[in-house]
């Protein structure tokens, strides 16, 4: 039976079925869950920097592009903190053992490095439905870790998304 689930979702979830498909198996096989979310380029909310060049015309320019990259990156990551913070707090009141952890870099090493490190049973990932030019481009998370995770993995249909 599954003892630790780990939950992949994405830096903007506020609930959703991935979360509740994890709570459901926590309680029917008494595992402890771990919420994740990876802060990723490819994320919507990430923040985008506005980089003069250093030998720009406006010296200040470049400065000013730095720190307001950086509070939106503070804010971003908050955002996500909050976010499972949150989720953490649903999911305990539920009566489900709970941990959380968000992460930066490539969501699908992410997942399987913390899948093996945590020593999860099992990871519960969304699918968007990417197909097409769309995977090509924007990769496939949950493709990544089905061939690459150290436990089993389910995963969850998400709302199909037009090509």
């Amino acid at each position: 039976m599954f003892k630790k689930i780990l939950v992949a979702l994405p830096p903007t979830t506020v609930e959703d079925h991935v979360l509740g498909e994890a709570i459901a198996i926590a309680k029917l096989t008494h595992a402890t869950l771990m919420l994740l979310h990876v802060l990723s380029p490819m994320d919507e909310g990430y923040p985008t920097p506005i980089y003069p060049g250093p030998d720009s015309i406006y010296p200040g320019l470049h400065e000013e592009a730095i720190r307001s990259y950086a509070t939106q990156w503070e804010r971003y990551e908050r955002q996500g903190i909050e976010n499972l913070k949150a989720l953490a707090e649903n999911v305990s009141q539920a009566g489900i053992a709970v941990e959380f952890t968000q992460n930066v870099g490539d969501p699908g090493h992410v997942i399987c490095e913390l899948a093996y490190t945590w020593d999860a049973d099992l990871i519960i990932v969304g699918r968007r439905g990417h197909t097409g030019m769309k995977e090509l481009f924007l990769g496939s998370v949950s493709n990544y870790v089905l061939h690459h995770a150290p436990c089993s993995v389910l995963t969850i249909q998400g709302e199909p998304v037009a090509a």
